[in-house]
Parts: structure tokens; C-alpha cells; sequence
């Protein structure tokens, strides 16, 4: 059975919290700041990829 890729999510902000999303079955939140040069960070936890919408982003960086 192949295994799924890692949950890929657009974000506008270069800060965000993950806490993988599913309640109690999750994993402890975690906050993550996504690299201008990279354009994206993955969560130690989970490996779900956040990548920055540079056109909508804050500029919290």
C-alpha cells in the first residue's frame, strides 16, 4: 500500500501553530515560522507542510 504524501496547507501568515489538527489525537502544538528563502516549514510532529502565500501575507516575519 503506498503511503500518502504529507498534508499540504496555504498560509498567509509567517507564523503558525500546529497541533496536528485531529483533538485529543494530535500532538502537542508547536509554533512555526515559515523561512522567506524557502517559502515553506513541515512540522517536526506530523510533517504537514505549510507554505506561504507571498502575494496575501502578512508581514509578521
Amino acid at each position: 500500500m503506498p503511503i500518502a504524501p504529507p498534508e499540504t496547507q496555504t498560509v498567509t501568515r509567517w507564523k503558525i501553530a500546529c497541533d496536528g489538527g485531529e483533538g485529543a489525537l494530535g500532538h502537542p502544538r508547536v509554533w512555526l515560522t515559515i523561512p522567506e528563502d524557502t517559502g515553506f516549514v513541515e512540522c517536526g510532529y506530523c510533517d504537514k507542510r505549510y507554505v506561504i502565500d507571498r502575494e496575501h501575507a502578512s508581514g509578521d516575519h
